[in-house]
């Protein structure tokens, strides 16, 4: 694969890692995120993990914030956007903590976020040439009903509506930081964009087996969850979800140089610097 080059004058990056219980993997996928995109912040949100998640991402280099208890992966994810809000970055970049996503499809949903093209980017797997890792049946099923139901309510295909990875724009960070689902996000979320008038593409992203754990979903509760999320998509599409302007405010938050600090005093940080310092420091 040809390497993608990156434009000049590139927007502020923050790639969001939510984990839980992810010790075996973080230091890993930090790792090849970091020789991937140099010159990003990498984030780790920790959800309460009962291992060393954070310690092993905080000695990966990553900056690290702490849920004293399990939240899900809505909280999770809603507390990195707000983190982004609050840190001025103009681009968010979602990954798994446990290895499935390959960073090397960082970069040309960086690209097109750059490009402007959309407000988000989804990684699909089920449009790439390349092999992937197998998906259980039952699990196949709920995507394809979940992809049919999501491309009937915004008119617009989508393939893979299960997806982690994804890149957001300013407009999509300011959304989800308040509209984030808080469980199972990623089929609702959707929804809720389309209802807010931001625009939306996939590209191809592989994915494999994660490097270590076990899912938390197995067959039983793919079937709740399919349930669940079926009847979440309608009530969300019932829903009034305001629509953003297109032109966004470029920084949120004028004096965050100064109050940096007091924004993040509400999670416990386990990493050593702020995005602020690194950049400084770089």
């Amino acid at each position: 694969m040809s390497k993608l080059s990156i434009p000049v004058k590139s927007k502020r990056l923050l790639i969001l890692i939510p984990a839980y219980n992810e010790q075996g993997a973080i230091r890993q996928v930090i790792n090849s995120v970091r020789a991937t995109v140099p010159f990003a912040d990498v984030l780790v949100v920790d959800d309460g993990s009962r291992d060393n998640t954070a310690q092993e991402a905080t000695a990966a280099g990553a900056l690290v914030l702490r849920h004293p208890f399990n939240l899900g992966i809505g909280g999770t994810v809603q507390t990195g956007l707000k983190f982004a809000l609050q840190g001025n970055y103009d681009l968010v970049i979602r990954l798994d903590g446990d290895g499935q996503h390959n960073a090397a499809d960082i970069l040309p949903i960086y690209a097109t976020l750059q490009s402007q093209q959309a407000d988000i980017v989804f990684g699909s797997r089920f449009l790439s040439d390349e092999a992937t890792m197998p998906i259980a049946l039952p699990r196949r099923i709920g995507i394809r009903l979940f992809s049919l139901a999501v491309s009937w309510l915004t008119g617009q295909r989508a393939t893979d509506t299960t997806s982690g990875l994804y890149g957001l724009n300013r407009r999509a960070i300011t959304l989800l930081a308040i509209y984030m689902p808080q469980d199972y996000p990623e089929v609702e979320s959707r929804v809720i964009c389309h209802k807010a008038g931001l625009t939306s593409l996939e590209l191809p992203v592989r994915m494999r087996s994660r490097l270590s754990g076990e899912s938390s979903i197995d067959t039983w509760r793919s079937i709740y969850y399919a349930f669940k999320v079926s009847v979440a998509v309608l009530i969300t599409a019932f829903k009034d979800i305001p629509v953003l302007p297109k032109e966004m405010i470029a920084h949120a938050y004028p004096d965050r140089a100064a109050s940096h600090g007091h924004y993040s005093q509400p999670y416990l940080v386990a990493g050593d610097g702020s995005a602020d310092s690194k950049a400084q420091a770089s």
